[in-house]
């Protein structure tokens, strides 16, 4: 009796060893290679991030998050200080509300979320009525004059992840003429970089005409650097 409960023991902890080393090789393995064959063989691009490389090669961020474009700090050790926009790059939405970090300095959070604030907010109201103030002065030059009324929702308001890469046009157009004036360009074409990276909506129907703003930089650094 002892020896048949030994055995029957050792004949099912065999088997579920062998269970064991089956789906380990098959779903550990075998399915894993399966699916990163297939996603690099037919999605390669979107399989390895979106990435978005510049004219040297090098890898400068991904087309899905957005990044900021911000001077260096007066005081690096002052977590305090604000932000101040580099002119002389287009600018993408605010990202109020949504926390910093020290890992990825490009853009000031790791964790995706809005705002969430009322349309009646005290907060919601200031940010809004300053970031409009602030795209009126940045965006005005000696011969354009940005009215209040001509600034987009989404130059003043952050996207419900707070990481959207993509501006509207009406956004980008806006800021043409001081992306020119700041880098010695001719407006019309930096109106033509606006252009070629404007996508329309997805089968002529679908979703908002877009500008990723990564991808519009990316171009405007090839073509400042000649």
């Amino acid at each position: 009796m002892t020896n048949t409960s030994v055995s029957n023991t050792v004949r099912l902890f065999g088997a579920g060893l062998r269970a064991l080393l089956a789906l380990t090789l098959v779903c550990g393995v075998i399915y894993p290679l399966a699916v990163t064959g297939v996603a690099q063989a037919l999605f390669h691009d979107r399989a390895n991030g979106s990435e978005i490389k510049d004219r040297s090669g090098s890898v400068v961020g991904s087309s899905l998050i957005g990044q900021t474009y911000d001077l260096p700090k007066q005081n690096p050790d002052d977590a305090e200080e604000a932000a101040r926009p580099d002119l002389k790059w287009f600018q993408p939405r605010p990202s109020n509300g949504l926390g910093s970090n020290s890992v990825n300095t490009q853009y000031s959070l790791i964790l995706s979320g809005a705002t969430n604030r009322s349309g009646d907010n005290e907060d919601l109201i200031k940010w809004v009525t300053d970031a409009k103030s602030a795209v009126v002065k940045d965006n005005s030059t000696a011969s354009y004059k940005v009215k209040p009324a001509d600034v987009p929702a989404d130059a003043v308001t952050s996207s419900g992840s707070g990481l959207d890469p993509n501006i509207s046009p009406a956004y980008a157009k806006l800021q043409v003429h001081r992306v020119a004036e700041k880098n010695d360009l001719p407006v019309k074409e930096v109106e033509g970089l606006v252009a070629d990276h404007t996508t329309g909506r997805l089968l002529g129907f679908m979703g908002e005409p877009r500008v990723n703003v990564l991808e519009l930089n990316t171009a405007l650094r090839d073509l400042i650097q000649g």
